[in-house]
């Protein structure tokens, strides 16, 4: 871990209910202001090549393009794509016959793909590539003939679309207590998966509960968890017990943002809230606190961060921190259906962009 002073350009913002001033006489700080800046934050490979790849179809097709659920979960990047001329649809019946439709970062089931299909709809897959990867662990432990248990949260769409290959093998397991008490039929081939965007603690929490019960439940063969959503975490752990407050950016959809409000808590703490926008933030927080740790979900593009770090600049917290936990260098290649219209009409960016992050 390394700690750096950064200096961070950051966008105006209107000015709170309250001023600094009243602020500060309601709770007055003891020591210097400050803010733990965690890195990494934000994007990670798999919303990045989710992102482009609808930004990218629109400029290749035209508007409009369709996407089925939101791309990534976040309100922010969803109304920005929307004002580019992309439309978003709970499902593949409200796709003209014969348009084109994004399947979201999250995955979608055997089902969805052939519904699609029958449709006649051209589509993109922008699946990240580590879901992808837990969905054919599920196809390939269920064609062994072993019982799989999929820890994660029943009803989002990373879970549906892991269950939907293959849903005679699976059952999902939501919390501590659906471990002790979930029935399988062969306990002697049984392996776990997991959603991608769990709280490490807690999924192996579960596991180890699964295992009192199973002894010869199996490990996925690589972690399920992806790499972004162990790093922010470790990130913020790092954080906590420096601060006082924690300010989360992420949607309230967006699973590995709300973990790292529990997480922050969990690691120290003394309060932690996630806001969507930094005009969400109550004032009333700051009062005696002289440390914020700031970190933001894997699908947040860093203006938003920039603008709640311009607020807290607003208040004082003029100290910026950036607290280094791990370096991130993953860039995940554009869709195939994607890459070959690029290719053919000479756009360089067809292997592979960096999403400026900035949208």
């Amino acid at each position: 871990m390394s700690t750096t002073a950064v200096s961070v350009p950051m966008p105006s913002i209107p000015r709170r209910r309250r001023s600094p001033e009243e602020v500060a006489a309601a709770a007055p700080v003891s020591g210097p202001k400050r803010v733990l800046l965690a890195a990494p934050r934000g994007y990670c490979a798999g919303v990045d090549r989710a992102v482009i790849a609808v930004e990218k179809a629109l400029e290749h097709y035209g508007a409009p393009v369709y996407v089925r659920k939101q791309i990534v979960h976040n309100v922010h990047v969803v109304s920005s794509l929307e004002a580019k001329g992309a439309i978003f649809v709970e499902e593949n019946e409200e796709v003209p016959s014969g348009a084109l439709v994004v399947f979201s970062a999250h995955g979608v089931s055997p089902a969805v793909v052939q519904s699609a299909e029958d449709r006649g709809l051209r589509t993109i897959d922008a699946t990240c590539p580590l879901v992808t990867k837990v969905h054919k662990e599920a196809v390939r432990f269920a064609n062994d003939d072993f019982d799989i248990l999929l820890i994660g949260h029943e009803g989002h769409e990373e879970v549906e679309g892991t269950y939907g290959e293959a849903p005679d093998s699976i059952t999902i397991v939501n919390n501590p207590d659906e471990a002790r008490t979930i029935h399988v039929s062969d306990p002697d081939r049984l392996i776990w998966l997991s959603q991608t965007t769990l709280s490490v603690d807690e999924t192996m929490e579960i596991v180890e509960i699964l295992r009192g019960r199973f002894p010869k439940l199996q490990d996925p063969p690589s972690d399920d968890i992806c790499y972004a959503t162990t790093n922010r975490q470790t990130a913020i752990k790092e954080i906590a017990p420096q601060a006082e407050l924690v300010i989360v950016v992420g949607s309230s959809n967006s699973s590995n943002s709300v973990r790292l409000v529990e997480v922050a808590l969990e690691y120290g703490a003394k309060a932690s809230y996630r806001v969507d926008f930094a005009n969400e933030i109550d004032e009333t927080w700051f009062e005696g606190v002289a440390s914020v740790g700031v970190t933001s979900g894997a699908s947040v593009p860093e203006i938003l961060v920039k603008d709640v770090l311009r607020l807290l600049a607003d208040y004082g917290y003029n100290s910026v921190e950036e607290v280094v936990t791990a370096k991130e260098d993953i860039l995940f290649s554009l869709p195939k259906e994607l890459r070959a219209t690029m290719k053919a009409a000479g756009d360089p960016d067809y292997k592979g962009v960096k999403s400026s992050n900035l949208m």
